[in-house]
């Protein structure tokens, strides 16, 4: 049994967290923990975890938002984790145990949701454009004006060689990428 806790702040507290894994069977060599924002897709404590897991194993957290970045991201960890032969458990969602029938049942369900919310996602975004298309809107970039004058200006010193590439973007305050847009101008 390998346990996960997470807060999202310093300010918050894993002591319920630990307390928790510790009760059911987790020791203290055993415990990965994590002060980080479920967001952030950088969590040392979590990367330790995973790579501590071995086939047999199971992984224990007291919820599951503990765990994951989002719905699809959860689905796909504990996947990643069925593959392996590495069993699942969530303490305060009880029905989530992929150790046993019903609880592979659930997270099935879980993981069909998440995909159906991902085509809802993309079936919305495409409804969206072709929307805005209709109204005469469409994405990307703003068309450059060819006259405007740093872009006349850093076609100028191209053409004349004589400051280097680094030199016209630093003196323009462009990047690379834009000074070469603004050539093709």
């Amino acid at each position: 049994m390998i346990g996960y806790a997470r807060v999202s702040t310093d300010g918050q507290d894993l002591d319920l967290q630990i307390d928790a894994l510790r009760k059911h069977g987790v020791t203290e060599n055993l415990l990965f923990t994590d002060k980080v924002s479920g967001a952030k897709t950088e969590r040392p404590g979590l990367d330790a975890c995973l790579t501590t897991l071995e086939f047999g194993d199971v992984l224990l957290v007291w919820r599951l938002d503990r765990l994951g970045r989002s719905m699809a991201h959860l689905v796909s960890l504990i996947e990643t984790l069925r593959e392996h032969g590495i069993g699942f458990r969530s303490i305060c969602d009880g029905a989530i145990d992929t150790t046993t029938a019903s609880g592979e049942l659930i997270f099935g369900i879980f993981a069909a949701l998440a995909q159906f919310e991902r085509r809802l996602i993309v079936e919305r975004t495409k409804a969206g454009l072709i929307a805005a298309k209709v109204r005469g809107r469409c994405g990307g970039r703003p068309k450059l004006d060819p006259h405007e004058p740093r872009i006349l200006t850093a076609q100028a010193l191209h053409r004349d060689q004589t400051m280097p590439i680094n030199d016209i973007c630093r003196s323009l305050k462009i990047s690379w990428a834009t000074f070469y847009r603004w050539i093709k101008c």
